[in-house]
């Protein structure tokens, strides 16, 4: 695999997604993955398959039949990067192969790797009277029966390749018994799929076999199992790189290999398996004008290669701990031939590439495949296979229902909520819109809670020191309806659609039943639909938000007759629940929705169960709005998991890290002074002295401190994460500069959220 590829910059292209067609065309051509004549080809529609190209390739010609082309970002393949085009109609395919290949270039991308392309042709020759002479006669005279395959395609051989070998095999019918020799004519086809190519040797050759064995030759075709081609590629991803959407790393790792394992022995399960490994890789065939159906053939048969049909992928455990994923799979496929070159889209696909010969198009797509695989398996481990299809279901209807582009988005976001997502109800929002009014009923009905930053104090207020938060103005919010059987959740937003389990069980179901049982509910039959607007995982308090929320809807649709200070204590519960040992900071200012100095009760936080109260909880004064920036890096972050390796290092040298927490406890004093006066120079250099401390707890990260530079090189007067870090969320101090500091942010492929305090 030595041709050149796409640099890292045209892989990684931020806000790929949000971009406009045309602006994604001219963001590839301005890392020159795209020619000129490929931008206005693209912007003018002319790559497209014409009707009189295509009534010369097949019969019968009606029209053209079209499918959407879509590239995946993020791959590095053997060190080097590359964006990858896509056919494909199915929805979830290229994000979730786009972020497997993200996930993967964190620990190094793929390894991909593929044999000489070799094809095989038979000849199958019957009605011999003495089979083993014939066999013997046929590999005594493999050199004339080459040399004669060889002259039928001289310029093959001058390339490098052409028929390299002979094998004879012999069978008998299974209806009469008949005896029937075949030979295998091994021939390397170097970068052309080269099914014609062997097929013509094949009846070349057919009249010398028959004189050869003295019986009578029957078929003489190629065969497409091509196991004499394989591909192979392998990843290896770190726990902590697995970790989000509420499970550990180390879970989601052995979920993906259970759920490997049960392929490997399953062929029901298999079959599925494999089906959505060909996602990927039909989809990049299809885009570069390979036969995605040979290809496909050639996979299954592999994949029953011992006897029993099985998964084609091996995902494993490695000493490290680290998970380890590995595919082996025929892959014969062209990068030259007039098939290739008739589609003009074709061509662009294989530039886009980087021009790659066939062994390197193998082995990438093995690596798309196995990043296929790993997309499918984590889903399954983890939310479920419908993560994400409700949204995507939900942009398909408001396509089919004509919705304008400017009020898209807005319709996909009611269907979403309205849980009807059907054609008559986005017409019946675009009216309403249109109209400028709306059903205010829903939201009406909701319970709501915000999400937060913390100004100055994380993981220092876990050991009793007081920390200062602000809300935000992002909200979850619930809804609770009564009836049917059970409780299930329903989070629209998050594909998420699931039956409420029972205390001791993992996950977010799992915290809710343990909610419900404290709250007598357990048994009682309701719909928990909630619609989140804090991201999940991003330090933003959204686990809290959600707990407050949900509490305070089962208050309402069941008449609990909770206070603010219940609300408090059992969304507490739900939070030590997600996080271990959390300080209580989030679901207070969840609850009271004011900025707040917060101070634990006194007791370790590894004590079974530490006290909710009584905490010190201040309302502060604010002397001068806040103008902030929060940057949010994408990359989920357990506060469980951050909480966990703080306390470690803390239990190992109690002295020298509470000292440590005492000056940060000083910062905060200051910082509470400093907003009481409306010093905001003062408050900024607070913030980044935090930082500093924040960074010896080892709770920062690259993608942070890469944000936190940004922010102070673009006019923020102080900036620090937010949160637990691991990833997550900054936020910044930015008087006068908050759109030049988010504008940076997002350059830069972040998200950015401006907001105002006080």
């Amino acid at each position: 695999m030595a041709s050149a590829p796409a640099t890292e910059s045209g892989a990684r292209i931020p806000n790929f997604f949000k971009m406009s067609v045309s602006e994604r065309v001219t963001a590839l051509h301005q890392r020159g993955l795209l020619s000129n004549a490929d931008l206005d080809a693209l912007t003018s529609g002319d790559h497209q398959l014409r009707l009189a190209v295509a009534d010369r390739m097949i019969e019968n010609v009606l029209g053209v039949f079209g499918l959407p082309l879509g590239v995946a970002l993020n791959f590095l393949i053997n060190g080097r990067d590359y964006v990858i085009p896509l056919v494909v109609e199915e929805p979830s395919i290229v994000a979730g192969l786009s972020g497997a290949a993200r996930m993967a270039r964190l620990s190094g991308g793929y390894e991909a790797s593929s044999t000489q392309p070799i094809l095989i042709g038979q000849v199958q020759a019957v009605n011999i009277d003495d089979v083993d002479r014939a066999k013997a006669a046929l590999l005594a005279r493999r050199e004339e029966i080459l040399a004669l395959a060889n002259s039928l395609h001289p310029k093959m051989q001058a390339r490098g390749g052409g028929a390299i070998d002979i094998e004879v095999f012999h069978y008998h019918a299974p209806e009469d018994g008949r005896q029937m020799v075949v030979l295998h004519l091994l021939v390397d086809t170097r970068d052309a799929m080269g099914a014609n190519l062997v097929n013509t040797m094949c009846e070349g050759i057919a009249s010398l076999v028959e004189t050869i064995t003295g019986g009578k030759v029957f078929l003489r075709i190629l065969s497409n199992l091509t196991d004499r081609a394989i591909a192979r590629a392998r990843v290896r991803i770190p726990p902590q790189n697995l970790e989000g959407k509420g499970f550990t790393g180390e879970e989601v790792r052995d979920g993906i290999i259970l759920a490997n394992d049960l392929a490997l022995v399953d062929p029901y399960r298999a079959a599925t398996h494999n089906k959505g490994i060909m996602n990927g890789i039909d989809a990049v065939a299809i885009a570069t004008g390979n036969d995605w159906r040979a290809i496909e053939a050639a996979a299954h048969a592999y994949a029953a290669r011992s006897g029993r049909y099985c998964g084609l992928t091996r995902w494993y455990r490695n000493e490290a701990g680290d998970l380890v994923g590995e595919i082996e799979i025929p892959m014969k496929v062209g990068t030259v031939g007039g098939s290739l070159e008739t589609n003009p889209s074709v061509r662009i696909n294989h530039r886009l590439l980087g021009s790659p010969n066939a062994p390197e198009l193998a082995g990438i797509m093995a690596a798309v495949g196995l990043a296929q695989n790993f997309a499918a398996l984590r889903a399954l481990s983890t939310d479920g296979i419908q993560q994400n299809h409700m949204t995507l279901h939900a942009r398909s209807v408001a396509s089919t229902a004509n919705v304008p582009d400017h009020l898209f988005d807005a319709v996909v976001e009611a269907l979403i909520e309205s849980g009807e997502i059907k054609v008559w109800k986005a017409q019946e929002i675009v009216t309403k819109l249109t109209r400028g009014s709306g059903n205010t009923s829903a939201a009406a009905e909701r319970s709501s809670a915000s999400g937060k930053v913390i100004l100055l104090g994380e993981h220092a207020v876990v050991y009793g020191r007081p920390a200062i938060a602000l809300p935000i103005p992002l909200a979850v919010e619930a809804i609770v309806r009564p009836g049917g059987s059970g409780a299930s959740l329903v989070i629209p937003r998050w594909g998420v659609e699931q039956k409420v389990r029972g205390p001791g069980s993992q996950g977010l179901t799992g915290m809710l039943g343990s909610l419900l049982k404290t709250l007598g509910l357990a048994d009682t039959g309701m719909t928990i639909e909630v619609i989140p607007h804090v991201p999940r995982a991003m330090g933003l308090g959204g686990s809290a938000a959600l707990a407050v929320a949900i509490v305070r809807a089962l208050d309402r649709a069941f008449h609990l007759g909770l206070d603010d200070e219940a609300v408090n204590a059992h969304a507490y519960e739900c939070e030590r629940f997600a996080h271990g040992t959390p300080s209580g900071i989030d679901n207070t200012l969840a609850t009271w929705g004011r900025p707040i100095l917060f101070q634990r009760a006194q007791g370790q936080p590894t004590d079974d169960r530490p006290q909710l109260g009584p905490n010190r909880v201040e309302s502060l004064v604010i002397g001068a709005a806040l103008p902030l920036v929060i940057g949010i890096t994408g990359k989920e972050s357990l506060t469980a998991n951050t909480v966990a390796r703080v306390r470690a290092i803390h239990t190992a040298r109690p002295a020298r890290y509470d000292a440590l927490f005492d000056q940060i406890a000083s910062l905060v004093r200051s910082a509470q002074v400093s907003l009481r006066e409306g010093n905001l120079v003062e408050l900024g250099e607070l913030m980044n002295l935090c930082q500093g401390y924040l960074n010896a707890l080892q709770v920062s990260s690259p993608e942070l401190e890469e944000l936190i530079h940004i922010a102070r090189m673009n006019g923020a007067i102080g900036a620090k994460l937010t949160g637990g870090g691991g990833g997550g969320s900054i936020v910044a101090l930015c008087p006068g500069e908050q759109e030049a500091v988010a504008a940076a942010m997002q350059r830069a492929g972040y998200r950015a959220l401006t907001v105002t305090v006080g």
